[in-house]
């Protein structure tokens, strides 16, 4: 074990109120639009209530004032009632959005004033759809997949592997809306993950040809005509993913988002602007070369140009963007501002934005009003309690600086505690200042006493491109080092107990799990979810395996060693940390065989380990029954480990 010295800058601490069991449900919001005459927010809202799948969620259209008129949906209270992609007409009179039937068949094109009441169905279909927009004369267009095999997403459980495999593919389009039905607006050799539309009714999309769970990460930027035609307009490197294509509203040009990025859905990277006319021509220009932080979303209406949403370290940020001209910064602070999804972003009208705003202390609440001049407009979650303190830690590994989140539970003292290295996926994300939900497994972990400690290791969004693409050819290398070193960081910073430390995390925090367990005997347990034990056999397993040939720098079927190397099964001799490790039956990410493979080896090895599989599940835990078994057994499985901490120590093969 390396432990290296490390510089530690503390923030103030961050008060929380104290956690009760009294306590109301969290009030959530889904998603929120606002108007572009700003007068109106839309928003979809729900209960952190036990739910077997989706809570029944309702659709509200908010005043500035914080009135609030409810739309009356057909399936209003139902489980799985679920609105989605809203989408206001250009003068704020209509606002359309879909519905997913409750029985989980078909979508539905609905909608209704900005005066609330009951809404109008404009067209049912057989599938999923998605992303639905406004376009030039209030015409609709909207992500459609007719024929669907599965939910949309490679975080969505697969479907059942029968007949002959590889033939078809689900296909995701554009399609308008037309006098009742869709009329497909893209090609059919094409699988469209993000649009939007061009003043003369064409559209800008990245797309990619086969399987839309494989090949997000070799994506294009396309130009579609009104006729369905589509030209590349540009062809990013091995090592860029595009995301988020805004068009300029002269139509004039498109900006996005390129970078190295694990999932599509998680976002990041440099600011690009690209002239549309002559494009395949001309190489796109970056607007944020050099910068230390992360893009995470653009829009054109946020004011005058574009504005970026951006992550900067522990803080959020909001800049406007200009050839030639260093980011203008709007707002920054420390705290989560979002649409209602993961990523940093806000939604915008020339008259102003609304945003989901939150942080480790503060509940979400929705802010409306001009850029870095919100108010809040909803109360429901006033009263709301967290359960302890959290402060922004940073360090230097490498001579690279790195940030990390502490977080202490309430009425702590002196005496040294646990603690929970709680390690985020992708690896490109990021722990982000989110209020931690009544029912999730960070407010259990510091109800229990244990301190959590969220590190942003190399590979994380914050600090720039360059160290986002910081894990490309060093897996388990640098970034493993940032997490050992945050670890250091966190004792200088509170009395921690290195006796009782456990890791945990999801996808490639699951993988870093696994991997801790093979290179330290630090830690006194572990919790892998839909980890990583082999990075040679799931090549063969997961779809999207063939990005890896950046992460390893070329084809495991070339030079297979790198892939092994960085795979924790082949370094299994001398594991003695026990590990509960959890997967979906379903999972296309992280497949079930590759938590199958550890579960064996530790077996083997006589190493304490538990193994649990969740039926018809997929890479996200959906089932509210299945989500609280596993926080249950998690916090059941450290409790017992950390028992033993003052007994004798555990060794490899007992």
């Amino acid at each position: 074990m390396l432990r290296l010295l490390a510089a530690t800058s503390l923030l103030a601490l961050v008060p929380f109120a104290d956690a009760s069991a009294d306590t109301p449900p969290l009030h959530l919001f889904r998603s929120v639009a606002i108007a572009p005459d700003g007068l109106h927010v839309a928003s979809i809202e729900t209960l952190d209530l036990p739910a077997e799948t989706q809570p029944p969620a309702r659709l509200l259209i908010r005043g500035l004032d914080g009135s609030a008129r409810p739309v009356a949906l057909p399936c209003d209270g139902q489980p799985g009632c679920a609105p989605s992609s809203l989408a206001w007409s250009h003068d704020g009179s209509t606002l359309a959005f879909l519905l997913d039937a409750p029985d989980g068949v078909g979508t539905t094109i609905e909608t209704v004033a900005a005066t609330g009441g009951t809404p109008r169905r404009i067209l049912s279909f057989d599938g999923p759809l998605d992303s639905l927009r406004y376009g030039p004369g209030d015409r609709l267009a909207v992500l459609a997949t007719a024929n669907a095999h599965k939910r949309v997403g490679a975080t969505q459980a697969a479907a059942p592997l029968q007949g002959e495999v590889g033939v078809t593919f689900d296909e995701q389009r554009i399609a308008t809306v037309e006098h009742g039905a869709l009329r497909f607006a893209s090609p059919a050799d094409l699988y469209v993950y993000e649009y939007d539309w061009r003043p003369d009714g064409g559209f800008v999309a990245t797309a990619a040809h086969g399987n839309g769970d494989s090949n997000w990460w070799v994506a294009r930027l396309y130009a579609f005509d009104r006729s369905g035609a589509a030209r590349t307009l540009f062809t990013p490197g091995p090592s860029e993913q595009l995301a988020s294509p805004v068009v300029a509203p002269d139509g004039a040009s498109v900006a996005f988002i390129g970078g190295w990025m694990s999932d599509f859905g998680s976002t990041g990277g440099d600011a690009f602007l690209l002239p549309l006319s002559g494009a395949s021509a001309t190489p796109p220009r970056n607007l944020t070369p050099g910068l230390h932080a992360t893009v995470t979303s653009l829009d054109w209406h946020c004011g005058d140009g574009l504005t970026a949403t951006m992550l900067s370290g522990g803080d959020s940020a909001i800049a406007t963007l200009a050839p030639g001209m260093p980011p203008r910064t709007l707002w920054s602070g420390q705290r989560m501002l979002s649409a209602g999804g993961w990523n940093l972003s806000l939604s915008c009208s020339r008259h102003g934005s609304a945003a989901v705003s939150q942080s480790f202390d503060r509940a979400p609440a929705i802010v409306a009003g001009p850029v870095g001049a919100w108010r809040p407009i909803t109360h429901d979650n006033d009263g709301a309690a967290a359960a302890g303190t959290a402060r922004s830690i940073t360090w230097r590994n490498d001579g690279l600086d790195v940030q990390g989140w502490l977080l202490t539970p309430a009425h702590a003292g002196t005496a040294r505690r646990p603690m929970i290295v709680d390690v985020h996926g992708g690896p490109e994300a990021a722990a982000t200042p989110e209020f931690p939900s009544m029912r999730g497994a960070v407010r259990a972990w510091l109800e229990q006493g244990w301190d959590v400690f969220e590190p942003n290791y190399r590979g994380s969004f914050g600090q720039g491109e360059a160290f986002a693409a910081g894990s490309i050819r060093d897996i388990g290398g640098g970034d493993w080092r940032d997490v050992l070193t945050g670890v250091d960081a966190a004792e200088r910073a509170a009395p921690i107990d290195d006796r009782r430390l456990g890791i945990t995390g999801g996808s490639y925090g699951g993988y870093m799990t696994m991997w801790a367990v093979t290179q330290t005997h630090r830690f006194r347990a572990g919790v892998a979810d839909a980890g990583v034990s082999d990075w040679l056999s799931i090549e063969g397993e997961a779809p999207q395996a063939g990005s890896d040939e950046v992460n390893f720098g070329g084809s495991v079927y070339d030079n297979p060693a790198p892939y092994l190397r960085a795979s924790p099964i082949t370094h299994m001799r001398g594991v003695a940390t026990p590990v509960l490790i959890a997967v979906g039956e379903r999972d296309v990410e992280c497949p079930l065989p590759q938590s199958q493979e550890f579960f064996t080896a530790m077996r083997a090895l006589h190493v304490p380990a538990s193994f649990v599989v969740y039926p018809g599940e997929g890479h996200a835990l959906v089932h509210e029954a299945d989500r609280e078994d596993l926080k249950r057994r998690g916090v059941a499985w450290f409790t017992r480990w950390f028992a033993t901490a003052s007994g004798p120590a555990i060794t490899p093969g007992r």
